[in-house]
């Protein structure tokens, strides 16, 4: 058994669909999730940050190592997507040049493509007044990154192998808010492609719907303000 500290945010969503997609692909992976409601702040929590000392989600625990030993926790999503690609031999190409190419894409979104967008999203949303230069400069770096994802894509079904790896998982929350970053996807038509094919994914799909019984549309508080942009996590 898996517990899986989720929020159904992009970095949340991408273990989901490793997790819905290993399922459907007949690997005995089952999983709980533990709901980590960041706007309350249960990322700051001591049991939380026991296993996520970056007391951000998410996070898992494998109570079944392949080790056979002590549960393992991992914290970072790209982490988490390795550790499950290596324990169940899923989502990863087995020979080396598949799997260097996984690695570079998967992380290419980490150091990247996730940061650059999220700062876009919280400038653009969620910034108590607005900044020009800031706003301008995620929007002309957002805008560079899909232009970079629609030139691998070019020819390609999947972004880093011939079937669907966690570099997909990787990418495609972040790609799926494009209104939220103001990328109209007509403008990079291979990126679309690939979006509206994951999208039809029945895996996919369940993980959204995963998704909704935890997302609720909700005021901005200026305690969920603190929790999400302003709080340090509390020293031991």
């Amino acid at each position: 058994m898996i517990d899986l500290h989720y929020w159904p945010t992009p970095n949340g969503h991408k273990i989901t669909l490793f997790l819905e997609e290993a399922v459907q692909a007949g690997a005995a992976l089952a999983y709980s999730i533990k709901p980590v409601d960041i706007g309350a702040g249960d990322q700051f929590k001591p049991d939380f940050l026991a296993i996520s000392p970056n007391n951000r989600m998410p996070a898992i625990v494998d109570h079944a190592p392949a080790d056979g030993g002590a549960p393992v926790s991992v914290f970072e999503s790209g982490a988490i997507l390795q550790y499950l690609a290596e324990k169940t031999g899923l989502f990863v190409p087995a020979d080396l040049r598949g799997r260097v190419a996984v690695d570079e894409w998967l992380f290419w979104q980490v150091g990247g493509y996730g940061p650059m967008l999220g700062q876009n999203h919280h400038f653009n949303r969620y910034a108590p007044e607005k900044v020009p230069y800031a706003i301008d400069r995620y929007q002309r770096e957002t805008e560079r990154l899909y232009g970079v994802l629609d030139r691998r894509l070019a020819g390609r079904d999947f972004i880093a192998a011939d079937t669907l790896s966690i570099a997909d998982f990787a990418c495609y929350p972040w790609t799926r808010e494009h209104e939220w970053h103001h990328v109209d996807l007509a403008a990079h038509p291979n990126v679309q492609r690939w979006h509206d094919a994951l999208s039809a994914r029945p895996a996919f799909q369940r993980s959204y719907e995963i998704g909704k019984v935890y997302r609720a549309d909700k005021t901005m508080t200026d305690e969920m303000r603190r929790n999400l942009f302003g709080t340090p996590a509390p020293r031991p």
